[in-house]
């Protein structure tokens, strides 16, 4: 199978597997923004391609537990660990390229430190994807539907604290200036969100 094919086979794999239908759109963003950061440096674009298109496979509905204490404790990346190699190769993916992919999706996480370039495209922008007004969308969207979100108040707290930690935690120089105006984008959101609603709880 050609390059063309894999990558058609895994979009179509996530877009009728991203639930609720409103994750699609960060698998694409996320590629073209880990692609974008890499300004010109030499990187496999196919383990930056599946790891970008797959990190996410376990907090869909249908691949994660329904069951809310379950889903407390459940750990979503060792899911995806675990289906990926399968499901790349089903798909027509390298054999030889997906420990790369798994190693960028294994560390894609704001506290883990990638060993590759790869991977360190791969979580800056999965970092940035949670700062600015893409991350204001992200975060607000899953109030109600997320354990972890259940008021408006909430969102704000995930919002306020991801200013405050994330930008930090990014490793290359093209993603901490592109968190500039995305990290000032969330501050002044933050700060008409608390000018508006003042003590009043969400």
């Amino acid at each position: 199978m050609n390059q063309v094919s894999f990558r058609t086979a895994i979009i179509e794999f996530i877009e009728r597997n991203a639930k609720p239908p409103d994750k699609f759109s960060h698998q694409a963003r996320l590629y073209a923004l880990a692609v974008e950061l890499a300004e010109g440096q030499a990187f496999d674009d196919d383990v930056v391609f599946a790891a970008a298109w797959m990190h996410d496979l376990g907090v869909f509905i249908g691949h994660r537990p329904e069951d809310l204490q379950t889903l407390a404790a459940w750990d979503h990346l060792a899911y995806v660990l675990d289906r990926a190699p399968r499901l790349l190769t089903d798909a027509g993916f390298p054999t030889h390229k997906i420990p790369a992919v798994l190693e960028a999706i294994r560390t894609h996480m704001p506290a883990s430190e990638p060993v590759t370039f790869e991977g360190s495209l791969v979580r800056d922008a999965d970092i940035l994807e949670q700062l600015g007004a893409v991350g204001i969308l992200r975060t607000v969207s899953k109030v109600g539907r997320d354990t972890r979100l259940v008021r408006f108040s909430d969102a704000l707290c995930i919002l306020r604290r991801n200013l405050a930690e994330l930008p930090a935690k990014l490793r290359l120089e093209s993603a901490r200036k592109r968190a500039v105006t995305r990290s000032e984008a969330l501050r002044r959101f933050l700060d008409a969100a608390g000018a508006e609603t003042g003590p009043i709880p969400w």
